[in-house]
């Protein structure tokens, strides 16, 4: 392109000539620097660089880091990473080296980012979030962007949204919301972790988390305090209870006792939100990642035991009747992934039962058939959305559009391997999901987020909206 059709294209030379008239009319001392600002608020920024790195997330293992420039200046995203992948979500690209990171290095990630995205993107405004992220999907040509790695992508299209937000002089929120075509903007109950199991501790607890959910609060600087002091209380039961070995941690922050039975972690719980004072402001909510330790047709709940006895196997109608029995004598509000991913039957005849919010994670995998499919069959009514899964910002405001045109919940997820990327948190706000699942209220990685929502309040100001007792419809 000649610079003459660079200044046709963007209708250069008038504005030069507007900029130049401006400066004369404002009788500025420094007539360069009025005209240098004025242009740049009037030529559109482009994409002029993208340069990616493999930095650590919270487990140790490698992950996908990029800077994205404009004229604006730097905008940084880095990509999460689950505790395993499974076959209906975008590909996590890994170099598979074992002398390298045990073969968790993503150096072929970041390479595609350098060599190949960067190319196709450089000159593309920021603000057309859909166009930069079909470009990249173009460019893979594999349905689940298993060529350049939905952890290269993912990336990129985080950073591009950020620089989207500064090109056009709003919060990130607040474009993440433009770009829905939404027009409130609502701050997320959180869903702290409590009590880690699973494969996220290493603890006997089959189940993966036991959170709670502070809907009673006002607003979400309160839901913070709710969260944060029924954490140090919980911690203080255990500790009375079975020492303060009990009081390890999780990946995600949760307490992980060493305790296997559902009810006993739940009595923790209860006896913790007791000591606060706060009574029925606050919910629990259960992960329970059944697929897990489904085996066959039957639930394992004994699966992380050493000396296991085989007489804690569970059928389908043995855990339905379970769970009917931990939600009418707990305050349990919401259950994710009651069964087996593939366990369409038993999960379609739990959330016809109305007791409790059904959230499909693992039966889902934020793909937008597995949602289709879960629609027409009522197999359950809350999305929990986690961005790498899915792999552009585009794709995720696609799928938290599908889940509450049918008035679904919507739960923004964290991963188990974060960094300090607090961007989930702005996309809670901005598509106004009501939920947000970010870990504990402690550790670096988690707090990102959460610290970000308290930001955003503050910043709001008189127009701050909690969702509250509205949660799950906001």
């Amino acid at each position: 392109m000649s610079v003459q059709e660079y200044l046709d294209k963007h209708m250069l030379s008038r504005k030069i000539e507007d900029a130049v008239n401006a400066a004369v009319r404002a009788k500025t001392s420094d007539p360069v620097l009025f005209i240098s600002n004025h242009m740049r608020k009037a030529v559109p920024s482009v994409i002029t660089k993208v340069k990616a790195r493999q930095i650590l997330d919270s487990r140790g293992i490698p992950t996908v880091e990029v800077d994205l420039y404009t004229n604006k200046g730097m905008f940084r995203a880095s990509a999460p990473s689950g505790v395993s992948s499974g076959m209906y979500e975008a590909t996590e690209l890994r170099d598979g080296d074992k002398g390298m990171y045990l073969g968790n290095s993503v150096q072929r990630a970041v390479k595609n980012i350098n060599e190949k995205i960067s190319e196709a993107l450089i000159g593309m405004d920021p603000t057309l979030q859909s166009q930069i992220d079909h470009a990249m999907i173009d460019l893979d040509k594999t349905e689940k962007k298993g060529e350049l790695g939905a952890n290269a992508i993912l990336a990129v299209s985080i950073a591009a949204c950020k620089a989207g937000a500064a090109e056009k002089e709003v919060p990130l929120y607040k474009h993440i919301s433009d770009l829905s075509g939404r027009t409130n903007m609502i701050l997320p109950v959180p869903a702290f972790c409590l009590i880690s199991g699973g494969k996220h501790a290493g603890n006997t607890l089959a189940i993966q988390d036991i959170m709670i959910l502070p809907v009673g609060a006002r607003k979400f600087e309160e839901a913070m305090q709710m969260g944060s002091e029924t954490y140090h209380h919980l911690k203080a039961v255990i500790t009375e209870k079975y020492g303060a070995h009990g009081c390890n941690v999780g990946e995600d922050g949760g307490f992980a006792p060493n305790i296997s039975s559902f009810r006993e972690v739940l009595d923790l719980v209860k006896e913790a939100i007791s000591r606060t004072g706060y009574g029925e402001k606050i919910k629990i909510g259960i992960d329970v990642s059944a697929t897990d330790f489904c085996i066959g047709t039957k639930y394992d709940l004994d699966y992380k035991s050493p000396n296991k006895s085989g007489q804690n196997f569970k059928s389908g109608e043995d855990m339905i009747e379970l769970y009917k029995e931990l939600c009418a004598d707990y305050p349990v509000v919401s259950i994710e992934d009651p069964f087996d991913k593939e366990d369409w039957e038993h999960v379609k005849y739990f959330s016809g039962l109305g007791i409790c919010q059904v959230v499909g994670d693992d039966l889902l995998m934020s793909n937008s058939k597995r949602i289709e499919r879960a629609i027409q069959e009522s197999a359950c009514n809350a999305l929990l959305l986690k961005v790498n899964q899915i792999g552009t910002v585009t794709e995720a405001i696609e799928a938290v559009k599908l889940a509450k045109d049918k008035r679904w919940g919507v739960v923004i997820s964290h991963r188990c391997g974060e960094t300090e990327d607090s961007f989930i948190a702005d996309l809670s706000v901005g598509l106004s999901t009501g939920q947000i699942k970010a870990g504990a209220p402690c550790r670096g990685e988690r707090l990102a987020k959460y610290n970000q929502l308290l930001r955003i309040e503050e910043e709001l100001g008189d127009q701050a909206v909690y969702a509250g007792d509205d949660w799950r419809m906001s």
